[in-house]
């Protein structure tokens, strides 16, 4: 018996909406990073892009446990020579928190072209406007135990 493979074209993609509001990051990058790479779905392979669009709003009502608010450093360097940079947690979830959640999420993905695919469906909002009302996504409450089928 062959082990039946999905094809690209007989992928039906979602669209959820999950409110970031009082919800702690780390936890919320692992549902939406799950529902990115489609692990929710029966007929899951690693090597396929299978996942959901995600639309998270309130980026910047996310919550930090523990003292990562003024601990916790974000670095990144532009490839130039003394071109490192850092910034606080606390400053940037003033300046971009969308980055804050976008880098929570994508770093839990696979770091090759496909999850660089799959990081292309996270849409993140600073507030709780977003311009994909057309797509109808579903609200998806992160404080069920179980990811929806």
């Amino acid at each position: 018996m062959r082990t039946p493979m999905p094809q690209k074209d007989a992928v039906t993609r979602k669209w959820y909406v999950v409110d970031a509001d009082g919800k702690v990051l780390g936890r919320l990058a692992a549902r939406v990073a799950s529902l990115l790479i489609g692990k929710h779905k029966p007929h899951y392979a690693p090597h396929l892009d299978l996942g959901d669009h995600v639309v998270v709003i309130n980026a910047a009502k996310v919550h930090l446990t523990g003292r990562k608010r003024t601990d916790k450093v974000y670095r990144w360097h532009s490839g130039y020579i003394g071109g490192l940079r850092e910034v606080r947690a606390e400053t940037m979830l003033r300046t971009a928190p969308e980055r804050v959640v976008e880098w929570a999420v994508t770093g839990m993905l696979p770091k090759t072209k496909l999850g660089r695919a799959m990081a292309r469906k996270l849409k993140v909002y600073r507030g709780s406007e977003h311009p994909h009302a057309s797509q109808r996504p579903e609200p998806l409450d992160l404080a069920r135990a179980k990811e929806p089928r």
